[in-house]
């Protein structure tokens, strides 16, 4: 149902053991008997979840459930609950989703880089999974960590990912919804197991069956999920996808619309031009070319993939670093945010008196208790008070935006930025001043002096390349510097493609493809240049 898995911090943990919880808002102690009434798991291992386990605080939300940090009371073992809200399953298809993952991830044997389900529980309120607990992080938050990148890196996450892919299309299951994002690793240790970590949209599957539903996030998509006509090679594509980007920093097929995206997946021209490719050994791109066919008759399965010359030499694979580019272009997605974050700041001094003084009712409005802070729960009130109506996706990306120090609330200066993105972000005056902040010479232009200057409490003395890039992103007609139109254009778009790629829904991507199909576009080549 979405992928609602994350990773706690230590301090989640140390809270937990000196009971700092916040109360289980699934919980009928908390609810009562109303809400939904009928079953939706068959055979769960219980009913009162509070009888074995104690959940502590949100790790991470989805479209339908919200991650918890869970630890069970007879031993004190740290777990993760994902709790899918009965009020959110509206139509049988929802319910069928969330029975189909619980069956998929108890038929799926043991294995060290799939995640273990251990618990079900359901109440009148929720479904709760007990799972595995990942604490390592994501596949590219590692990556960027390291201080060496090498394809034999990339080679050995490859190997691991399209195991995954072979153990679950040996057991009858089709994932449809690979991308980094839903890989974690086990622990902080170097040696941790990088661990498949959610299983929401993936179904069971006969040999020679096709499917028709489009699912998964849009650059990780084969061009037959748009063309509705698929099976399970489409998890190969995915994983050709992110094999792309491992080894040289940003997908394959992207553009600024959706449209635009599933356009270059159609026309699946691969380049292989631009740093670092043209070090990269043959053999890793014959295997990326071979990923990435179009034609998924001719697409390496999973098991020719595992015996496929580079990955059978994985440990002999170039050890050559891939260069600060390829690390430099992953963190410069991340950056990119931190520079808008930078101009909203900008733009919340030159509110005016009578805007703060709106902003500040709001605060208190959504500071229950008058804590000077705000959490999520209370962040997603508010707005629906205040006549916004934001998604519960949207609410999280905003909180993950607004809370810089990352301790789980908004503080008064962290909601002032929020605030300016919701209601400010289209006023070109506001967007002047922020741009004036940092066009210090007025010039007319951003240079790459200011920039580096704007970013220079963020960014590390080794991270030129993090400069370049962002420069590179947001400069569109390349004349080396920052217009005022090009900067208005990055503030109101989005630019990192990893947020963006979950904002996307299975509807908007169901009209896209009717649309395609009837302009013709859907047809394309796998030419490489």
């Amino acid at each position: 149902m979405g992928n609602c898995c994350a990773v706690p911090s230590t301090t989640d943990i140390d809270e937990q053991k000196r009971g700092k919880n916040k109360p289980n808002p699934f919980s009928t102690h908390n609810h009562g008997n109303g809400g939904y009434n009928s079953y939706v798991l068959e055979n769960p291992t219980g009913h009162d979840i509070e009888t074995t386990y104690e959940l502590g605080r949100e790790l991470g939300r989805g479209e339908f459930g919200v991650t918890y940090l869970c630890t069970e009371k007879a031993t004190g073992e740290f777990y993760a609950c994902k709790s899918i809200s009965k009020k959110k399953l509206r139509t049988r298809i929802d319910i069928e989703d969330v029975r189909r993952e619980v069956e998929i991830m108890k038929n799926l044997p043991q294995h060290p880089n799939i995640v273990t389900l251990k618990d079900t529980y359901e109440d009148d309120i929720a479904v709760h999974l007990v799972m595995e607990l990942c604490e390592g992080g994501e596949l590219f938050d590692r990556i960027v960590a390291r201080g060496h990148y090498t394809e034999r890196a990339a080679a050995a996450v490859t190997r691991t990912i399209v195991e995954v892919i072979q153990m679950c299309h040996k057991h009858g299951v089709m994932h449809r919804d690979l991308k980094p994002e839903n890989f974690l690793f086990g622990n902080k240790k170097e040696t941790a197991p990088l661990k498949a970590i959610d299983f929401g949209l993936s179904v069971f599957f006969k040999p020679g069956e096709r499917f028709n539903e489009i699912v998964g996030s849009p650059y990780y998509m084969a061009p037959e999920v748009l063309k509705r006509n698929y099976g399970p090679e489409v998890d190969v594509w995915s994983a050709g996808v992110i094999l792309y980007i491992l080894l040289c920093g940003v997908p394959p097929f992207w553009a600024e619309t959706e449209q635009g995206v599933a356009q270059a997946i159609i026309r699946s021209v691969v380049d292989f031009r631009r740093d670092p490719w043209p070090k990269v050994s043959d053999n890793a791109k014959d295997l990326v070319k071979k990923m990435l066919n179009p034609d998924p008759s001719k697409r390496l399965t999973a098991q020719e993939v595992l015996d496929h010359p580079w990955i059978q030499n994985a440990k002999k694979a170039p050890n050559v670093s891939l260069g600060e580019t390829v690390k430099a272009r992953l963190k410069q997605f991340s950056m990119m945010n931190k520079l808008k974050k930078r101009a909203l700041r900008v733009i919340a001094e030159h509110l005016s008196v009578e805007e703060v003084a709106g902003i500040k009712e709001g605060f208190k409005l959504m500071d229950i208790g008058n804590k000077g802070k705000i959490d999520m729960n209370e962040l997603k009130v508010g707005l629906q008070k205040l006549g916004h109506q934001v998604p519960d996706t949207d609410v999280q990306i905003l909180m993950d935006a607004g809370d810089v120090d990352k301790d789980g609330y908004l503080d008064y200066g962290e909601f002032v930025a929020i605030s300016v993105h919701l209601r400010k972000m289209g006023n070109d005056e506001h967007l002047e001043k922020a741009f004036e902040f940092f066009d210090k010479n007025q010039t007319g232009y951003i240079e790459i002096d200011e920039l580096r200057e704007a970013l220079s409490d963020e960014i590390e003395t080794n991270s030129e390349e993090v400069i370049s890039t962002i420069m590179q992103d947001v400069d569109t007609d390349k004349d080396g510097r920052i217009s005022f139109e090009e900067f208005t254009a990055m503030m109101k778009a989005g630019t990192d493609w990893r947020k963006a790629s979950r904002q996307y829904s299975r509807e908007r991507y169901n009209s896209l493809s009717l649309k395609l199909m009837s302009d013709g576009s859907l047809k394309g080549n796998n030419e490489s240049r």
